[in-house]
């Protein structure tokens, strides 16, 4: 890792760097930089320098460690009453990939890893138009049977927003009552661009960026850690990038409870916005880098492997990374049906460890809350 003084006189000393230097010392010196700064970064910062930028952040708040968790997915449906343009994995109910599972095979799944080590139960679907916050509480009341002593982070803001308005709560007391289920945190899907003029063209008919803000701080509030997400590389401009994450960031400062966030990229196979095609390798990387400076209240910026690829997740952990999410055992099937070069996503403890070391990052098994499971 290099110190701060070595660092400066390198963007010191750098004629090509001159433009970023205050954005380097404000960073260097633990202070927050802008959503113009970010900007900036954005058009026109070299990667290399966003990379080293970002390492330091990195190395400041987790040191080498890179984690990772054992863990699988849930995903009860596709069935969904939105239809996001960027999305693969809507279905209607008539079409024959749709899929809607019963409380029994949710139960059974779920029996399924009694003796997997398994620490983590992830659960996230379509919105069904029939469910309801009591069913959604059943789901985690069944698999809170089967693994006791597993963590549920389950339900996106988009899902519990509706099943809360549904039966008419305000949202801190439907996440009072999923607590009382069992309900560990949430995840952060459903983010997407904040931006109303964005969401008009992409998913116009959901809950609003406000909304999922609302929804997450009522989380908090009730002592429901959660994720936070950014979906990038459709028709948002960097503007919009930058402003998502100053809303985040500012909700942090208000709750602190993000326990980490995750871009996500945008995958353009099988859905609405195809012919926009994917953004590049750099972009991802850049995205990552700026997200680490940005973000100086939370803690954990994870690259999703099974969206990322395992090869760039790899590079990720040397452009502001520190989590690479877990096992999964192919369970997820989101981006896989988005067109991910994982169709069947899964990898082993071993696997993990190898892609962290060859990054030259010490694996670090943790806990939903980033507790330290287990040091390899």
């Amino acid at each position: 890792m290099l110190n701060n003084d070595k660092i400066i006189s390198y963007i010191d000393n750098s004629k090509a760097l001159e433009p970023f230097r205050s954005i380097s010392k404000k960073v260097l010196n633990g202070s927050r930089i802008t959503v113009d700064e970010a900007i900036v970064l954005f058009e026109t910062a070299d990667l290399g320098y966003l990379g080293m930028l970002a390492n330091h952040v990195r190395e400041v708040k987790n040191g080498d460690n890179a984690y990772f968790n054992k863990n699988f997915h849930v995903e009860p449906t596709n069935t969904c009453i939105y239809n996001c343009k960027f999305c693969s994995y809507h279905k209607h109910s008539s079409d024959p990939e749709s899929w809607e599972m019963s409380l029994s095979e949710i139960a059974k799944l779920s029996e399924s890893y009694k003796d997997k080590d398994i620490t983590e139960v992830h659960v996230v679907g379509g919105v069904h138009p029939k469910w309801d916050i009591d069913y959604y509480g059943r789901i985690i009341q069944l698999i809170k049977k089967q693994l006791p002593n597993v963590h549920v982070k389950a339900f996106s803001a988009i899902e519990l927003e509706y099943v809360i308005k549904k039966a008419n709560l305000s949202y801190r007391e439907g996440m009072k009552i999923l607590k009382e289920y069992g309900l560990g945190s949430i995840p952060g899907g459903g983010a997407e661009i904040f931006d109303q003029e964005v969401r008009e063209k992409i998913c116009a008919d959901k809950a609003t960026g406000k909304q999922w803000l609302d929804v997450h701080e009522a989380s908090h509030l009730e002592g429901v850690p959660s994720n936070a997400t950014m979906l990038y590389g459709h028709i948002e401009s960097y503007k919009h990038r930058a402003q998502h994450m100053e809303a985040i960031r500012d909700l942090q400062d208000k709750t602190g409870g993000f326990n980490c966030f995750i871009p996500l990229k945008f995958r353009a196979q099988n859905n609405k916005l195809a012919y926009l095609g994917e953004v590049g390798t750099s972009e991802d990387l850049r995205n990552y880098a700026i997200s680490r400076i940005f973000f100086d209240n939370i803690q954990h910026l994870k690259a999703y492997w099974p969206m990322l690829g395992k090869q760039n997740t790899k590079l990720a952990l040397s452009f502001g990374v520190d989590d690479i999410d877990g096992t999964i055992d192919d369970t997820t099937k989101i981006y896989s049906m988005a067109g991910a070069e994982d169709q069947k996503p899964i990898m082993t403890v071993d696997m993990l460890c190898e892609i962290i070391r060859s990054a030259g990052r010490k694996p670090v098994e943790r806990d939903s809350l980033y507790r330290v499971v287990k040091e390899y």
